[in-house]
């Protein structure tokens, strides 16, 4: 249990990747005072909780009524996972986890962008979806993988929250190289992360593989 929500930790956080959208929060809330740029990410984390919460509880359900295998889902948010994570290794955005130009425009200028797009398609994209989905996704312990995973994101976000409550202090502080640094980093664990993922459902579908 304990090793499982240490794995879930690490798998959200380079997924979500709070440090590297630092520079994205502050561009969308550079007109925001300093109150109201923190109650932004203070919306914008319960956004993500709420969605996150929502697919791990009903999101099997939804699928298993479209047909959809737990293994088809892992093989799916892999290839979905390992395109994020690729990219973020080679310091290029993604379209299917951060924000289209429009998207960051609207963002700029919208009164409230605490909903969208910070808390989703930023936070809660289809790359944290699919991955807590799948690591929820237990054939054995399902309840106890749940549990965890549930823990995991809920760290996460708040962790996140307190990156982007103190946002303009870690922006001061740390280098665009050093960002790219951690930005690569975490596209590396994503990547690893993706191949597992991948592997995993293949070895379901065709076990003549093993």
């Amino acid at each position: 249990m304990v090793s499982f929500t240490l794995q879930a930790l690490i798998s959200i956080f380079a997924i979500m990747n709070p440090l590297g959208n630092i520079p994205l929060f502050l561009a969308m809330t550079e007109s925001n005072s300093l109150k109201e740029r923190r109650h932004i990410a203070f919306k914008a984390c319960l956004t993500a909780f709420i969605i996150l919460m929502i697919f791990l509880v009903i999101g099997s359900y939804v699928f298993k009524a479209f047909g959809i295998t737990v293994d088809a889902l892992r093989i799916a948010g892999g290839i979905i996972i390992f395109g994020i994570g690729y990219k973020l290794v080679i310091a290029k955005s993604t379209q299917s986890h951060a924000l289209h130009e429009e998207e960051h425009q609207e963002g700029v200028e919208k009164e409230d962008i605490s909903v969208t797009p910070l808390g989703i398609p930023l936070m809660a994209g289809p790359g944290t979806i699919a991955t807590v989905m799948s690591l929820a996704s237990g054939q054995t312990d399902k309840l106890s993988h749940s549990i965890g995973v549930f823990i995991a994101f809920t760290l996460i976000l708040l962790v996140t929250f307190v990156i982007f409550y103190y946002s303009s202090w870690i922006d001061e502080k740390l280098s665009k190289t050093e960002l790219a640094v951690i930005t690569r980093l975490m596209g590396l664990i994503v990547t690893v992360i993706a191949i597992e993922m991948i592997v995993k459902g293949l070895l379901e579908v065709f076990p003549s593989l093993t």
